[in-house]
């Protein structure tokens, strides 16, 4: 396989991974979890289940799972067998293949044994890992690419050890963030703050029961549009001839920002199932997003970090690349 027709199996990946993630959303905001009932993986011991709502949810929703493990299976292999010098690559593929395998067990399991609020958004975020190892994917494979089609530069980019060190807390902090976002579904816990930006009018209301889970989640996603905003500025104003660094900076603020406002939304569209639905949605398109942005970052920093050049060694990754493959056509 070329570059190009790895481009379009990782972009295939990617589309797979969201729409498993989405589904999990949509299976747990509308309360479908035990639509099959307790089988596994039949639905309520039947191949096609009943028309009914939630096990159309539920079984679209392993459906979807089922087809991004396999596909996770067989990205996998290709960039082992076709890349398998590019390790950052091949390690990427074999992470969303791991989580996908790794979420779906878990889904399994709730089903025969219903878990804990807090397992259960452990659960979300397993499947978050596995679509942000896909974003990177496509990502990696989509830089080789360029980098392939470009003039080499004769210019070697570089970021700081604390710009790196930066990143790697906020990806972190994005990931526990998540988690507490999650548990407050799992919960039942949106309502446990009505108004937005206050809290059930008050600065710092009651912390008890859903209240102090849901307050919490809000501090936390505060203090999360702080931080990126910093890693934005810094990723822009600070990078002038590193137009990826910059670009990546600019989304994960974009997508922050995003993700606050749609977690308003949600607040405020409590009473209309519809539109909450579609806010809850839009609110975990921008977490998806956010994540896989911060995790590629995270990795990029790392590289142009390193003793030398990440320039010069992803040129070098690339070289290599391109040996292999013309030796392979002799």
């Amino acid at each position: 396989m070329n570059t190009k027709q790895l481009k379009w199996l990782s972009y295939a990946s990617v589309l797979i991974m969201f729409l498993a993630t989405l589904g999990g959303t949509v299976v747990t905001k509308t309360e479908s979890g035990l639509g099959c009932g307790t089988d596994f993986p039949l639905c309520n011991g039947k191949f096609v289940p009943a028309h009914t709502v939630a096990s159309i949810i539920e079984y679209s929703h392993r459906a979807v799972s089922g087809a991004a493990g396999l596909l996770a299976l067989g990205a996998y292999i290709a960039f082992r067998v076709y890349r398998k010098m590019r390790r950052d690559l091949v390690g990427y593929a074999g992470l969303a293949l791991i989580f996908v395998m790794v979420q779906a067990f878990m889904g399994a399991m709730a089903v025969k044994s219903p878990s804990s609020s807090a397992v259960m958004a452990l659960h979300f975020g397993f499947s978050l890992i596995a679509f942000a190892s896909s974003v990177m994917l496509a990502l990696g494979i989509r830089q080789e690419e360029r980098q392939q089609q470009e003039a080499p530069s004769k210019g070697a980019y570089t970021v700081t050890k604390g710009f790196r060190n930066l990143t790697w807390f906020a990806t972190v902090y994005t990931y526990i963030v998540v988690y507490i976002g999650a548990y407050v579904s799992h919960t039942d816990s949106a309502g446990g703050c009505s108004g937005w930006p206050l809290c059930n009018g008050e600065f710092i209301p009651e912390l008890s029961g859903g209240v102090g889970i849901a307050f919490f989640h809000r501090v936390a996603a505060a203090l999360l549009f702080v931080l990126m905003a910093l890693l934005g500025h810094w990723a822009f104003w600070r990078h002038p001839g590193n137009r990826e660094i910059r670009l990546l900076g600019v989304a994960a603020t974009a997508l922050t920002a995003t993700q606050v406002l749609t977690g308003a939304f949600i607040v405020l569209t409590l009473d209309n199932l519809e539109v909450y639905l579609f806010a809850s949605l839009s609110h975990m398109l921008a977490i998806a997003g956010l994540f896989g942005v911060l995790c590629y970052l995270s990795v990029r920093t790392w590289q142009l970090s390193r003793s030398g050049s990440g320039k010069l060694l992803e040129d070098s990754s690339i070289s290599s690349v391109e040996s292999e493959a013309a030796n392979s056509r002799r």
